[in-house]
């Protein structure tokens, strides 16, 4: 086992104690660094308070400086995760065919509240959950090949629930649309 030798007092760097942690990186010098970099990853997307804090973490910032940091910019309402979460709902439940569970999974993971998930999911009703997934099964419906073998409809059924499931759909609901709308496309193609 290679052993590499420990720095000297004389070695380390003025205001370092024992534990790796340096007083020096509470400086004002510091909190501007941290305040352009959060800048930076704003311009680029909204972001949670928690996707920011964990940013400054990974640069090795200090946590009173990221909670002096994200204060700021949460007083100028650069970071608001009631009105990040209300967004990320409406986006991706409209274009990426999300359901709530999905949703609520992924707002969780950038570290939103579960009252402000809770909240912001308040806006789709069961009847818009039903309706989106409805649409999401009726467009995949009119690229495939409608077999009249036996079983292909199986087949087609458990990749379409599949396909809902994963976007966060209930099985029930997921069978339920999938055994509609197969009906009702069979229907139209022999119109």
């Amino acid at each position: 086992m290679t052993s590499f030798p420990r720095l000297s007092t004389s070695e380390s760097e003025p205001g370092d104690d024992p534990n790796g942690d340096n007083p020096n990186r509470d400086d004002p010098n510091r909190e501007e660094q941290a305040h352009a970099y959060c800048l930076r990853l704003l311009t680029v997307r909204a972001r949670t308070r928690a996707e920011l804090a964990g940013k400054l973490t990974q640069r090795g910032y200090a946590e009173a400086v990221a909670q002096r940091v994200l204060d700021r910019l949460a007083k100028v309402g650069l970071v608001d995760d009631e009105d990040f979460a209300e967004q990320w709902v409406r986006s991706r439940h409209l274009y990426a065919g999300k359901g709530k569970r999905a949703l609520a999974a992924e707002l969780r993971r950038k570290g939103v509240d579960n009252e402000v998930i809770t909240s912001s999911l308040a806006d789709i009703d069961a009847g818009a959950e039903r309706d989106r997934a409805e649409q999401l099964v009726r467009d995949r419906l009119r690229r495939e090949k409608l077999d009249d073998e036996p079983g292909s409809d199986l087949k087609l059924k458990r990749r379409l629930a599949g396909m809902l499931a994963r976007r966060g759909y209930s099985q029930s609901m997921a069978l339920d649309v999938v055994t509609v709308e197969l009906a009702g496309e069979r229907e139209r193609r022999r119109v």
